[in-house]
């Protein structure tokens, strides 16, 4: 009988993982002020930062789009795999050993495993083979592109022997099912039999952030091999070559660093790049540059709007001068605002590219193809003008018009203003001439917002209270994209009764509610500040808002963990399911107060609220002593005379630990 994974296992790979290290292979983070990090969120598309993670808590959460959780929450919902593969996924990572309860092995509810598990047998038997006498035109064609074994070590380039079922039987033979082959793309289902996918061809292995294998991608050798002259892996459950980059995981350092993407179209052109010191190269597989890359580009670079254009980052496209070179440009061109960085276009001499470029002219001249880039703006305008004779007024006017629309696109008004002038001069013709073009063009294009995106599509704001994007206290959070509006109470799903999620966005901001959600963040985050018996104390008091109420409630019914590793999980355990979102933002939220200052901010927020709690039971009891007659009733006076003077006692002491 299969069996789980034991909860004390689960709980002591949480507890060694840190959850910023598991993140950061998919989000460029950087610190956001007391023990918090924030990158762009990997769930939603944003141009400002709005997803936290707070590695001492062992949470994220994303003020945007709600997503939240701890480490196995996120490789879920990252990678589409189950909470045991999360959990065996880490523990590998670690060198941890998991047992299960009842003897039996873990409860296999996906196949991601697996099939990761098949390409990685597939790349090493693929490797190994680029030896062998049969690899021989593998091993020239490298050669000849000035590849040496060094080279196809660093990038696990190999080999697909040219029969019917090498691959397939090699697997078979380490315990690989014919079902599991066929489904990771190794394998297509002949009539009789399976067959290998890739035969006689020269392989490169597809990679994720993680350094874990997709699938390959297979040029063609052979003479007598009829098929395409590149052979990508199939859409299978973990290999989707729209959400893919080549050279990503070898490059994703370099970016993050350096904040500049360098996007060619090949797999020889990456290996060249890389090799001659660019080592920010990336290709697609198999499909033209779009969205799901600019996203992922994007989270890798830390793309975030900023004002300063000189702390941008840079995308730099590499495109060949041929027609579907020029078809890949405008479809880049098309996305290109979808970036806050700047975009540039780099063309080789002679239409080489990066690969060809290395081999006729050496290394030096692959590094200064990147650095004399163009802007992509201007090399769209030359592209427009390029189709006119400028010696005609006919030809002029025409250009004009041409080159209005890629001017108007310009979300910098400073640049645009630039673009203009520059126009002016490269056709011949007045700058006013030009400016009413544009102007023109800026009328029938689609609205758009400051930051120059259309406005119908953007985004919902999104981040931390008082930063872009945060809906104001009180607001609720916007529905995931597609969902059907629901009624009150109602799930989306079809109108089960489901209670709704609390967030910190739907408090209010008030100074009792900000002191009460203050407090909660204190001991949550920093309960290393906080001696437990004032934790308790300041627990111990009466809380006005009723959402923070509850949470206060699973912080006394969890507090034996007080200041443990699980300590934020096992109150997120305790709260009821619609609070524990807020448990996670409480936990995650950035505190209001500098690195240097924690212990002086938490030690000040407890007194504050338990002061506050003194002087209402003050107030009380002042009010019970004036309604009792010391005359009938002196036993009771003298019993309230007394806590007042406890109550007072108890203000002075607090006030004296300050």
């Amino acid at each position: 009988m299969a069996g789980r994974i034991r909860r004390s296992d689960i709980d002591e790979v949480r507890s060694r993982v840190n959850i910023a290290d598991i993140v950061g292979d998919y989000v460029t983070l950087k610190s956001a002020g007391v023990g918090s990090m924030k990158g762009l969120c990997p769930f939603h598309d944003e141009r400002s930062p709005s997803f936290h993670v707070r590695p001492q808590v062992g949470f994220y959460h994303c003020f945007g789009c709600g997503e939240g959780g701890d480490v196995f929450t996120f490789l879920q919902k990252m990678d589409h795999m189950t909470f045991a593969e999360s959990v065996e996924r880490l523990a590998a990572r670690i060198g941890y050993t998991l047992t299960y309860e009842d003897g039996g092995p873990a409860v296999d509810q996906g196949n991601r495993r697996r099939l990761l598990a098949a390409n990685e047998a597939a790349e090493q038997f693929f490797r190994s083979q680029l030896a062998t006498p049969e690899a021989e035109p593998a091993r020239r064609f490298l050669g000849e592109r000035g590849f040496d074994a060094a080279a196809a070590e660093r990038f696990g380039v190999g080999y697909a022997p040219n029969a019917y079922d090498a691959v397939g039987s090699h697997l078979r033979a380490r315990g690989f099912t014919p079902d599991e082959i066929v489904a990771a793309g190794l394998q297509g289902q002949g009539d009789r039999s399976p067959y290998d996918r890739f035969r006689g061809r020269l392989i490169w292995p597809i990679r994720d952030t993680t350094g874990a294998t997709l699938g390959f991608g297979a040029r063609r050798l052979l003479e007598s091999d009829t098929g395409p002259k590149y052979l990508n892996t199939p859409e299978t459950a973990v290999y989707h070559k729209a959400k893919v980059l080549y050279g990503l995981d070898l490059a994703k350092r370099d970016i993050a660093r350096g904040k500049q993407t360098v996007v060619v179209e090949g797999y020889t052109d990456v290996m060249a790049c890389h090799l001659a010191g660019v080592t920010t190269a990336v290709a697609t597989c198999g499909t033209a540059f779009g969205g799901d890359h600019i996203t992922m580009i994007r989270r890798v670079m830390g793309d975030t709007d900023n004002a300063d254009t000189t702390q941008l980052g840079e995308v730099i496209f590499t495109f060949d001068p041929d027609e579907a070179g020029q078809k890949a440009a405008s479809r880049a061109f098309a996305d290109e605002q979808r970036f806050a960085a700047q975009t540039f276009v780099a063309v080789a001499p002679d239409g080489l590219d990066p690969c060809d470029l290395r081999l006729e002219r050496g290394d030096e001249a692959v590094r200064q193809l990147v650095s004399t880039r163009r802007p992509m703006f201007e090399f769209m305008i030359r592209r427009q003008l390029d189709q006119f004779d400028l010696e005609t007024v006919e030809g002029r006017v025409a250009a004009v018009r041409a080159a209005a629309p890629v001017v108007a696109r310009i979300r910098d008004r400073a640049l645009s203003s630039g673009y203009v002038r520059q126009v002016a001069g490269w056709i011949g013709v007045d700058t006013a001439d030009v400016q009413r073009a544009v102007s023109a063009a800026s009328r029938t294009a689609p609205a758009a917002d400051a930051r120059g995106r259309d406005a119908r599509t953007a985004p919902a704001a999104s981040g931390p209270a008082g930063q872009p994007g945060v809906g104001r206290p009180g607001d609720a959070p916007p529905p995931a994209a597609g969902a059907a509006p629901s009624r009150p109470g109602e799930s989306a799903a079809g109108g089960v009764p489901a209670a709704p999620a609390i967030g910190l966005a739907q408090l209010p901001n008030d100074p009792v509610t900000r002191l009460e959600r203050e407090l909660l963040m204190a001991l949550l985050q920093h309960p290393e500040d906080v001696p437990r018996d004032r934790a308790q104390r300041a627990l111990a008091t009466a809380f006005s808002q009723p959402a923070l109420a509850t949470v206060r409630d699973a912080l006394i019914a969890a507090f034996e963990h007080y200041g443990t590793a699980h300590w934020a999980r096992m109150v997120s355990e305790e709260a009821p399911a619609a609070f524990a979102p807020l448990v996670t933002q409480l936990a995650i939220a950035p505190l209001p107060v500098r690195d240097d200052h924690v212990a002086e901010y938490c030690a000040g927020i407890t007194t504050s609220l338990i002061e506050r709690d003194l002087l209402r039971r003050k107030a009380e009891l002042l009010g019970a002593l004036q309604r009792t007659d010391q005359t009938a009733d002196p036993a009771r006076y003298r019993e309230l005379q007394t806590q007042l003077m406890a109550i007072e006692g108890e203000r002075r002491r607090m006030r004296g630990d300050l």
